[in-house]
């Protein structure tokens, strides 16, 4: 009993022993051994390759440059032929035929009538309100002006106050006219107001901004000050005297865009004769004829109309965007590219396992007994690259004969040795490997560990190329590759 005693008595002893060592002390020991752990992690981060991956994107090689462009065109102002208050007939930024009533001047002021809107008119004001908003820009205040009266021509024309008078119009002889276009009379009456007739075709503005007889010879520098820039709105409620403006009419549907250039920006379109815009006002793009001139010291782009005018009628400036980058694909950076050499097979030599379909090449062996056999290997492909199309020697292509086409399969060198038979399973040919050649390429980490893939560039500058998103065994967007490619190795496990 006594030494049981003794026995029992001796680990509570131990245990006291290591709390009087340690005691109070646990929680600094742990601290420690979690400080080291931190330090050893943060010595493996810095001392380890840091990859960084890079998601494949689609696109150009580099954005398209923007431009503010002038809009000169063929327009003139009409002036009042008489006093009075006026009354506009046209809807602005509308094209209007020879002999359209454009607006009429009365002694007094006409009253205001309500007009009656359809559902479905209301509808369309309502879309076009949100539009405007929706595209509003603080900077072009301005062309809340121009909406407002575009507005005010909506509202006119859905209200039938821009259709053709129902009562005859009389000419200042005393003449019933019609009002059609055999009409060839500029001013009629009807009823107490005087109306003014477009005597050509084109577009109505009730504005004028000073460059209506601009040309490029009068173009400098500060004709692209949009600060200084100012438009007058001729449409007003007050009387107007003979030989006020009333109105400006574009009378040709061409028209041309003026934009600076520097030196380096005029090299680069100096060899164009025809170049794509994309107007951003809307987002719309036709081709224009472009041209380089020089006046005042500065060069400047001229680019050639033929249509599209009655879009931009109300805009003398437009941000517009050459697009001048045309080659498109997949976008990564230099940096991912890396060049790997693979054996070459004629791919006249390639068969499918008949369990797995599984395309692969027999390759010449012998068994322990010495005799001849053939084992299916199928190895990774790379790519598969289209040969020129061949015919048989001293044989010459029959009219409506097809023309084989054959390819060049690019494997691994690590499946296959130099020397190797491959052998045909249809001529029993045997292929004697040997050839080699080298492919560009990057590492794809879609699955965590770095795989080749083969790319084909189709154009590159300083920092990115494109490659070609048709490339067979090749990438796709939103791949993920590896982009300093330096310091990784095929197979490497990343993560």
């Amino acid at each position: 009993m006594p030494d049981r005693k003794n026995n029992s008595g001796r680990t509570p002893g131990i245990f006291a022993k290591l709390r009087k060592i340690f005691g109070s002390n646990i929680a600094t020991v742990m601290f420690g051994v979690l400080f080291l752990y931190m330090i050893f992690g943060v010595v493996l981060y810095v001392t380890s390759n840091h990859i960084e991956s890079y998601q494949v994107t689609s696109g150009p090689l580099s954005r398209n440059e923007t431009y503010t462009g002038l809009a000169l065109r063929e327009e003139n102002i009409v002036k009042a032929d008489s006093s009075g208050y006026v009354n506009y007939y046209a809807r602005e930024g509308n094209k209007i035929n020879a002999n359209g009533a454009v607006y009429a001047l009365s002694n007094s002021k006409s009253p205001e009538v309500e007009a009656k809107l359809s559902p479905e008119d209301l509808d369309q004001i309502r879309n076009d309100m949100m539009s405007f908003s929706k595209g509003f820009s603080s900077s072009k205040f301005n062309n809340t002006y121009s909406f407002k009266y575009q507005l005010k021509g909506s509202i006119l024309q859905y209200s039938g106050v821009t259709e053709t008078a129902k009562a005859p119009l009389v000419s200042s002889d005393n003449e019933e006219v019609n009002g059609t276009a055999e009409d060839h009379t500029n001013v009629v009456t009807f009823g107490n107001q005087t109306v003014s007739k477009a005597k050509t075709d084109g577009i109505i503005l009730y504005s004028k901004d000073g460059y209506e007889n601009t040309t490029v010879e009068d173009i400098t520098e500060e004709s692209f000050d949009q600060n200084a820039y100012h438009e007058t709105d001729l449409k007003t409620q007050n009387r107007v005297s003979a030989g006020d403006d009333i109105y400006t009419i574009i009378t040709d549907e061409r028209w041309s865009l003026l934009i600076p250039l520097s030196e380096k920006q005029a090299s680069k379109l100096a060899s164009r004769t025809t170049i794509r815009v994309k107007f951003l006002k809307d987002g719309m793009t036709q081709s224009g004829s472009i041209s380089i001139i020089e006046t005042d010291g500065k060069k400047y782009g001229k680019i050639d109309f033929n249509k599209g005018l009655i879009r931009y009628a109300s805009d003398r400036f437009l941000d517009i965007e050459l697009v001048t980058n045309n080659i498109t694909g997949l976008k990564i950076p230099l940096s991912s590219i890396v060049t790997k050499e693979f054996y070459t097979i004629p791919s006249t030599f390639a068969s499918s396992n008949d369990k797995s379909w599984e395309e692969g090449f027999f390759v010449a062996d012998k068994n322990k007994d010495g005799e001849n056999i053939t084992n299916f290997v199928t190895p990774t492909i790379y790519a598969r690259v289209e040969n020129t199309p061949d015919m048989p020697v001293g044989k010459e292509k029959k009219e409506g004969e097809p023309v084989k086409t054959t390819y060049t399969y690019y494997v691994d060198k690590s499946v296959f040795k130099e020397g190797d038979a491959i052998v045909s399973p249809d001529s029993h040919e045997k292929y004697i490997i040997g050839d080699s050649a080298v492919l560009e390429g990057v590492y794809c980490i879609n699955q965590g560990y770095a795989v080749f893939r083969r790319i084909e560039i189709l154009d590159q500058n300083e920092e990115y190329a494109i490659v070609s998103k048709e490339t067979s065994y090749g990438l796709s967007r939103y791949d993920h590759i590896v982009k300093n490619a330096d310091k990784v190795k095929e197979e490497d496990i990343l993560y």
